[in-house]
């Protein structure tokens, strides 16, 4: 029997190779899980807009943890069986904290419509943020700062261009939201602040759905790449980043081969060969 229960993948610079597509070898893996019995799991910042833009329908999955925590999907019946709001009173702080330090953010709508946003541009010159901005123009629009009327949120977005000193001050005079640091899947160098309610992240969201499917939390392995993965990796009990993550998400956990060089598949092997 084998000793493990569910293996749960961030995607962008994990799962995904640079031109967004899986290796052979880890979509050989993804399937090969349903004949062990074991959950597959995919752990991710993008919005249900985003993933459906490049996973399919059949993609062998069976949860997505979406929106860094925010959401979880059965991705075999479409069934939204989790989500998280940010109340209208912590929006509202945040804005002004932003304000105040001349930050470029997005507010985005309630879940599943959170792929459409307001956004408030500065004066500074800020290319991943434009070009975020850009690339979903059909679904943003500027922010109106005399008529800041709107309600619940899922999240807001702030982007620096690869600021760590400013991200650092910016967060420290936040409160009673979820701060959490990711690199930028655009430019691969700035760094974005995703802000959530406090009891959002990929691990929280990955013990609630452990504990609906009656997994034992030491029968799972985590695989991700960057500083948004920390929080499930440091809640499955086998968990590894790829050699592409920054150095020192590698010094926190194990090591597997690069995205490129199906890292995936090698993690999941050398546990599952090692439980036979």
């Amino acid at each position: 029997m084998y000793e493990i229960e569910l293996v749960a993948t961030d995607l962008d610079g994990t799962l995904l190779n640079r031109d967004k597509t899986v290796s052979a070898d880890d979509f050989s893996t993804l399937n090969s899980l349903v004949g062990k019995n074991i959950y597959r799991v995919i752990a991710t910042g993008r919005t249900l807009y985003s993933l459906r833009k490049i996973i399919t329908d059949d993609f062998p999955v069976d949860y997505i943890i979406f929106s860094s925590g925010a959401g979880i999907i059965n991705w075999k019946t479409k069934e939204l069986i989790y989500t998280k709001i940010l109340k209208k009173k912590h929006v509202l702080s945040v804005c002004d904290v932003f304000f105040e330090n001349n930050v470029d953010f997005t507010i985005h709508k309630k879940i599943p419509k959170n792929h459409r946003f307001v956004f408030n541009k500065s004066s500074k010159r800020n290319n991943d943020f434009d070009n975020y901005c850009n690339f979903y123009k059909e679904f943003a629009e500027p922010l109106n700062q005399r008529r800041l009327n709107f309600s619940q949120s899922t999240q807001l977005l702030a982007i620096f261009p690869n600021n760590i000193e400013m991200f650092n001050k910016v967060k420290e005079q936040l409160s009673d939201v979820k701060v959490i640091r990711a690199t930028s899947p655009v430019d691969e160098d700035s760094i974005w602040m995703e802000i959530f309610p406090e009891n959002v992240s990929k691990g929280n969201a990955l013990l609630w759905l452990c504990k609906k499917l009656a997994v034992d939390i030491k029968k799972t392995i985590g695989i991700g790449n960057d500083y948004n993965d920390e929080d499930f990796l440091n809640v499955t009990n086998y968990s590894f980043v790829v050699d592409n993550a920054p150095e020192e998400i590698k010094q926190k956990f194990s090591v597997t081969d690069s995205n490129k060089n199906s890292g995936f598949t090698k993690a999941v092997e050398k546990i599952l060969n090692s439980s036979l």
